[in-house]
């Protein structure tokens, strides 16, 4: 997929997410030196990062806190593991 909307410097911090958001350490290694290529510096990569980062600690976080509360034995809430559940016939996405 060839696209001229956006520069290297943008595809590369949208790979950093990307990179981050999936937890592919060899994406990291990759995406972080071709960030420096295209001219972006280690402050805006770092930057990046941490966005990226707080981003996907959300989901993260919500997944934490319902284990915990199974763990605990509140009930879950009607609806809320229809997308994970051996049964489901929604087509509704978890995150």
């Amino acid at each position: 997929m060839t696209t001229t909307l956006l520069s290297t410097r943008d595809r590369e911090l949208v790979a950093l997410g990307a990179a981050l958001a999936s937890n592919c350490v060899p994406c990291i290694e990759f995406h972080v030196p071709a960030a420096r290529k295209a001219g972006l510096g280690d402050a805006e990569i770092a930057e990046a990062l941490a966005v990226a980062d707080a981003i996907r600690r959300v989901p993260a976080d919500a997944v934490l806190a319902a284990a915990r509360a199974r763990l605990e034995g509140v009930a879950p809430v009607p609806g809320d593991t229809a997308c994970c559940t051996p049964s489901a016939s929604s087509a509704k996405s978890c995150c």
